[in-house]
């Protein structure tokens, strides 16, 4: 289907879908064409079905906007409202559900396959700590130069990493060799 911009005279930009169907916005005053609609009035009460002119002409007598905000149901439903203070409530709507999620980052641990105790202790100590925080922490195991040969023999450093971490962590994804690196997945336990 061919989609093009239509901005209307109205000072707001909308995108439409060929044969006027709404794809981003919803439509208001002179852009509802429908033969007739039913009509909610602003403080939500059912005025009837009318036609949308005159839906139209009692929006303007109120100086508020009609809005349709139904537009699949037969026939489509409009309502009364004032559409900045509609968009407005919308936009704090959505800020405020963002503000409740909460987002999980992969935090990465890098180790080499003759890694010494200590630097080892040291890596897991702040996997530990992106864990507590509730990230998820990737632990990778890079190879260089002779190194490949052996990459089987060095599985066992992800395993015991893992195994040290098991009491606040769990394996998400289980080992797995990716190029010239083995890295394994933990996320904090529920």
């Amino acid at each position: 289907m061919f989609v093009l911009l239509f901005i209307c005279g109205c000072s707001r930009d909308i995108l439409f879908k060929w044969g006027c169907t709404i794809i981003s916005e919803l439509m208001i005053n002179e852009q509802v064409r429908d033969r007739e609609v039913r009509l909610i009035g602003e403080n939500g009460e059912q005025l009837g079905i009318m036609s949308a002119k005159d839906a139209m002409k009692i929006a303007r007598e109120a100086n508020l906007d009609l809005v349709k905000i139904a537009p699949t149901a037969k026939p489509p439903v409009c309502k009364i409202i004032d559409y900045g203070k509609y968009r407005y409530e919308m936009a704090r709507k959505e800020k405020e559900a963002k503000k409740k999620q909460k987002t999980v980052e992969v935090k990465e641990v890098r180790l080499s396959p003759n890694i010494d105790t200590n630097d080892l202790n040291t890596k897991m100590n702040n996997a530990r700590k992106f864990l507590e925080k509730g990230n998820k922490v990737k632990i990778t195991l890079r190879f260089r130069g002779r190194e490949m040969a052996h990459m089987g023999a060095s599985k066992h450093i992800l395993d015991d990493f893992a195994e040290s971490l098991s009491d606040i962590a769990t394996v998400e994804k289980p080992a797995k060799l990716e190029g010239r690196s083995m890295s394994i997945v933990l996320a904090e336990k529920r």
